[in-house]
């Protein structure tokens, strides 16, 4: 009995992941069709758990104001070649300033991660990157304490570190909530690509556009976005010690 269970389970999971990779697939061929009619989009997901963010005001600095609709998407006329700043506002949400770049009339970053509100003294890790590799892998470590990822433990002992939200096809968001930080400890946050695991040489994690934004103090504090051309399947992103940030980016 056990054993139908937990085939019965498996094979729910993989019916929501197969699901999940045809959402994105759907999402791909309808941005696509926008840009053949002239249009650009952007979408925002909750970083908590993948959801879309309907109802929030994007504001294109110099452009126009818009209203992220039930897909959590905005449609707006193509526009020339260039860099696109533009703020992000919803009731219960972090708000922030972020932008978006038009290279040969493609925007090649259309998808945004935003966090709800987070109470003070807690900090947010929210990692995301394009359609491929499969699975980028984030991890938070305190040292001589603990350590979070989907292959190691999803939540801390004390209760004051969570893995949020994993994923494994492409895109994120792949999120951390840690409440506490302490003053006189040391937390390290670094991400993997799980996909090129065996193979130390790979650009595939450089290539991968990834991204990471730590959020804290009700606000969005720091953006780091992997540069291209490097070798390699691990990613140092920061630190935290005594209390201070420290970044990392190797």
């Amino acid at each position: 009995m056990k054993r139908i269970i937990f085939l019965f389970l498996m094979s729910f999971g993989m019916i929501q992941t197969g699901l999940t990779q045809i959402d994105k697939m759907r999402d791909q061929l309808d941005d696509a069709g926008a840009e053949e009619q002239g249009m650009f989009t952007l979408r925002f997901f909750n970083a908590e758990n993948g959801d879309p963010v309907a109802d929030a005001t994007i504001t294109i600095q110099n452009f126009q104001t818009l209203t992220t609709d039930l897909e959590g998407k905005i449609r707006f006329a193509k526009q020339p070649d260039g860099i696109y700043p533009f703020s992000f506002e919803k009731e219960g949400f972090i708000p922030e300033n972020n932008k978006f770049e038009i290279v040969a009339q493609t925007i090649f970053r259309n998808r945004f991660t935003v966090s709800p509100v987070i109470s003070m003294g807690t900090i947010r890790i929210v990692l995301d990157w394009d359609k491929n590799p499969d699975d980028l892998d984030a991890h938070f470590v305190k040292e001589g304490d603990y350590h979070i990822s989907y292959r190691e433990k999803l939540t801390s002992a004390d209760g004051k570190a969570v893995l949020d939200r994993d994923d494994r096809d492409g895109y994120g968001p792949e999120t951390f909530t840690v409440k506490d930080i302490e003053e006189n400890a040391e937390y390290t946050y670094f991400v993997k690509d799980y996909s090129n695991r065996d193979s130390k040489n790979s650009k595939a994690l450089s290539k991968s556009n990834a991204m990471v934004k730590l959020y804290g103090e009700g606000k969005l504090l720091n953006i780091w976005q992997l540069s291209e051309k490097q070798k390699g399947n691990a990613w140092m992103v920061f630190s935290i010690q005594n209390g201070k940030l420290v970044p990392t980016d190797e």
